[in-house]
């Protein structure tokens, strides 16, 4: 049997922002779908706040997170047919949100978009594709944003720029974050980093000085 990952054991405060790191096949992309409950482990238990993940069905699993948890991912994941307006307001109107369009335009504004709502996917740039990505994963006001890579597919500047919006929008939303990267600078703006090799945590550690610390206080 293949195992992926091994006596792995991870908790994550409110408002907590982390980082996973390590070489590619280190699992952090499973770590991250059994933490958003995705995926289910083979043994043991994952916990979202109050609610115990292993103990729900796909169907409970999906209700919590449509309520509780954003998603940003490498690749956008936007549907093509609808505009960046569509897109955004999608998670609201699966909610059956009564005021989705107006809070869809509103979080598109905050990630500077607000001129190119009725946009599609192809008309966008990789870097506007994913400020509409993260403001359909803050539209919902998440306990908790997940985000896989989220400047894997961007050039070193427009990175920077979607860096900064996350971080931006995290605070404002007081989200927790939590994180897969190989772009050390967006790891090193987040309260922990948390270092896998081959299945396991090997390392923890803070890259926040107490300079920093004070500094946001």
């Amino acid at each position: 049997m293949l195992t992926i990952l091994d006596q792995v054991s991870l908790q994550v405060s409110y408002g907590e922002r982390i980082a996973i790191i390590g070489a590619s096949g280190a699992g952090k992309s499973t770590l991250l779908g059994l933490l958003a409950g995705l995926d289910l482990p083979s043994s043991g238990d994952v916990w979202l706040g109050a609610n115990k993940l292993t103990d729900l069905d796909e169907d409970g699993r999906a209700a919590l997170r449509a309520n509780e948890v954003g998603f940003v991912f490498q690749s956008f994941h936007l549907i093509p047919s609808l505009t960046a307006l569509e897109n955004v307001m999608l998670p609201l109107e699966l909610a059956r949100h009564d005021q989705a369009a107006e809070e869809a335009m509103q979080a598109l504004k905050n990630v500077g978009l607000g001129e190119r709502s009725g946009h599609y996917p192809r008309q966008l740039s990789g870097g506007e594709k994913q400020r509409v990505a993260i403001a359909r994963a803050y539209v919902i006001r998440p306990t908790v944003l997940f985000a896989d890579e989220p400047t894997g597919n961007l050039d070193q500047r427009t990175g920077e720029i979607i860096i900064d919006i996350l971080f931006r929008m995290n605070e404002e939303y007081g989200t927790t974050l939590v994180l897969v990267s190989h772009n050390m600078t967006l790891a090193h703006r987040c309260d922990r980093v948390i270092q896998m090799d081959a299945g396991k945590i090997t390392q923890t550690s803070s890259p926040r000085t107490p300079a920093d610390t004070e500094d946001s206080a």
